[in-house]
């Protein structure tokens, strides 16, 4: 049986963030918005956020623990037929603004973060978080461009796949 040399020990990164804690009275406000709102908005959650002193990551995390644990399948359907829609034009725009704006990024961030997905496509919280500091986004930017790109990664091998089938399939037939 062969020891672990003190060189191993210093490799193991800390992989996940450690667990939150809320405090009972920050609990409180989350239970009484869930009750509101089991699927609040960007905004909602914001404001939960600086009102508890977290981070929104962390509230989006509850809310969706939350709803899990009581039994929530799917969120609720919007009526898709317009005219039997009775919502406000306004109330619509509204709902339009309650969504996180589409993060950009610019050449020298982008490049940074595609030489650390080739190092390593799954990075642990401590990678994420000095990346995030290193081009100046938040570190659930950091953790949502890397499942992007873990899914488009997969989306191009399996065309890259059935490309390939198909030019095999061709070639068989012109012979």
């Amino acid at each position: 049986m062969a020891q672990d040399s003190p060189s191993d020990k210093t490799m193991v990164t800390k992989c996940r963030r450690s667990r939150t804690s809320f405090t009972e009275d920050q609990l409180k406000i989350l239970v009484q918005a869930f009750s509101q709102n089991p699927y609040p908005g960007y905004t909602a959650k914001q404001r939960l956020a600086v009102e508890i002193n977290t981070e929104e990551s962390r509230i989006q995390i509850w809310f969706q623990n939350r709803r899990a644990r009581h039994g929530f399948l799917e969120r609720p359907k919007k009526n898709l037929d317009s005219s039997k829609d009775h919502t406000s034009p306004k109330e619509k725009i509204q709902d339009g603004r309650d969504r996180r704006c589409r993060t950009s990024y610019s050449s020298s961030q982008l490049q940074t973060l595609k030489n650390a997905f080739t190092e390593n496509p799954y990075p642990g919280i401590d990678s994420r978080e000095q990346l995030a500091e290193e081009i100046g986004v938040p570190e659930s930017r950091v953790q949502i461009w890397f499942q992007n790109r873990r899914s488009r990664l997969r989306i191009q091998r399996k065309r890259g796949l059935e490309e390939a089938s198909d030019q095999r399939q061709n070639q068989g037939q012109d012979l």
